[in-house]
């Protein structure tokens, strides 16, 4: 099999997949933010703030699946390496608005490789929770936007997505 040169670091020389070797990589802080949103019926909405969702409190739920995604994050992709988180935090943003329900992940360690997929697989799952918790009201739920917004630590320094500033504002209207 012919050699192949790739500047994606999970092939190897011969184009095979492989879990990136991060052993002689310093341990720094990390820290990646993501975000994502669903978007709703106005009266799949008012199930949410006024707190009458049949099953149950669909924000609360919604925190815990994310929290549990991050932990589970090196389960369910495949060549991420299986990290000790030291922080989590989810935020839900309502924008009656619209309608939908925003959701922000920021996750945090110390180590030797980044957070970001641990900070997406949150966003994703906590969304997916809402879209569950709430389907026998409203199947055309849509999720959108799922993406990283920043991240921080490791030889790469900081990013900070062009679309953080926009969500910034989005929040402020809730």
């Amino acid at each position: 099999m012919p050699k192949h040169s790739t500047p994606l670091s999970h092939f190897d020389a011969d184009g095979h997949a492989h879990m990136v070797d991060v052993a002689a990589k310093p341990a720094t802080r990390r820290v990646a933010r993501a975000t994502g949103s669903i978007r709703m019926k106005p009266s799949t909405l008012r199930l949410i703030t006024a707190g009458e969702a049949k099953k149950g409190d669909v924000l609360g739920i919604a925190r815990v699946a994310a929290i549990m995604a991050t932990k589970r994050t090196a389960d369910l992709i495949p060549l991420c390496h299986p990290l000790a988180l030291s922080h989590v935090a989810v935020e839900f943003f309502i924008d009656s608005a619209s309608p939908a329900v925003s959701l922000e992940v920021t996750v945090a360690t110390t180590g030797a490789t980044g957070v970001e997929m641990e900070a997406l697989t949150a966003t994703s799952v906590g969304l997916l929770t809402i879209y569950d918790m709430l389907k026998a009201a409203d199947r055309g739920m849509v999720i959108e936007a799922v993406r990283l917004l920043e991240k921080s630590g490791g030889k790469s320094g900081h990013w900070l997505a062009a679309q953080a500033s926009e969500a910034k504002s989005i929040r402020k209207k809730s």
